[in-house]
């Protein structure tokens, strides 16, 4: 979910303001391995370019990329799951700070910038490819189009989970995120770390339905995932999210299933009129605006003269979890973990 504060000042597609200016000749070389053409770039051991299709759009690479970069938290925090710390130009956009993990990594590579990234910063990394979770990340006001890097030369990767074309019915956020540790293993040449990284994930997918019993989640608890609160209005999970796939994987039921929106604002008073078996807080405190630490939801919650009465706010049948974790991303088993120790000890889950 992004939450922009002060949108950047920069505006209009810097893609053609680098063509004017002759800087894209530069930007070019840098990403020269994605160029069209390309018969005089280095090959690949085989002898092949390698062949990724990311959102519909197909992406080429001579060799692994070296220089690249990322617009927001989770795609930095992948790639760094995957051992690339070393091939990262830069970073941008952290919204809590990054995993205990990942931080000796992290503190190898560049911040270009605390917030979204702009054209300017992105064509002074020089990069040879983008890789974003978020295909808003990629306008005209930011870092520039799809088309606009295409144009120069320049692949960008955006996660299958937030493709618009997703896959059939029958294909899961979780699937959608191996997908992606499977691309960019093959874009970086690290397929071994990212089937390592995808058979752990499948593992700690396993243990969560294990835990359901094979429960039928129509009939099962239902859940609230209260993501953020701004300006007193509350936000939470719609329908076709991760939260919705987590709470099926425990046999339960997403609460707001029926909003066809990831994270769509609603009012406390729809909160109450669901009356949620179990509420799921989202602890953003690390972010730091008025309402993202768990402390002051639950304090909201206790406090309206509606929401108090709710029988999972009156025993605390509230699950805290780390609220960046609620969007896709390499860290969201965690979340999964904690959503089944959660509903066990509430007796929700065997």
């Amino acid at each position: 979910m992004i939450h922009i504060g002060a949108r950047t000042s920069y505006t209009g597609g810097f893609m053609r303001q680098l063509v004017r200016s002759g800087a894209a000749l530069t930007l070019v070389l840098a990403v020269g391995c994605s160029a069209a053409g390309g018969e005089s770039s280095a090959r690949n051991e085989a002898g092949e370019r390698t062949v990724v299709t990311s959102c519909g759009r197909e992406l080429s690479f001579a060799e692994p990329p070296e220089r690249a970069v990322t617009l927001d938290q989770s795609s930095t925090e992948t790639l760094l799951e995957l051992g690339l710390a070393d091939r990262m130009a830069g970073t941008s956009y952290a919204k809590t700070e990054v995993a205990r993990e990942y931080r000796d990594a992290y503190e190898k590579v560049p911040v270009l910038s605390p917030d979204v990234l702009t054209g300017e910063q992105l064509r002074a990394a020089a990069p040879d490819v983008v890789v974003s979770s978020f295909s808003d990340l990629y306008s005209r006001d930011r870092v520039g189009t799809r088309e606009e890097l295409e144009a120069v030369g320049l692949p960008s990767y955006v996660s299958a989970v937030d493709c618009p074309e997703r896959a059939g019915p029958d294909t899961t956020v979780f699937d959608l995120l191996l997908e992606d540790y499977e691309n960019l293993g093959r874009i970086f040449g690290v397929e071994d770390r990212a089937a390592e990284l995808s058979e752990r994930q499948r593992a700690a997918v396993a243990e969560a339905e294990a835990a359901a019993a094979g429960g039928d989640a129509a009939e099962g608890p239902t859940v609230v995932w209260l993501y953020s609160v701004y300006n007193g209005v509350p936000y939470v999970a719609g329908r076709g999210g991760m939260p919705s796939e987590m709470s099926r994987l425990v046999g339960a039921r997403n609460a707001f299933d029926d909003i066809d929106e990831d994270w769509p604002e609603v009012s406390w008073e729809a909160i109450a009129d669901r009356d949620p078996d179990v509420i799921v807080v989202g602890d953003l405190s690390e972010r730091g605006a008025p309402g993202d630490s768990a402390d002051e939801k639950r304090a909201m919650m206790r406090e309206d003269p509606v929401v108090s009465k709710l029988t999972a706010v009156r025993e605390d049948h509230l699950i805290e979890v780390p609220g960046i974790e609620m969007d896709p991303s390499v860290r969201t088993v965690n979340t999964l973990r904690l959503l089944v120790e959660g509903m066990r000890e509430l007796g929700h889950v065997g």
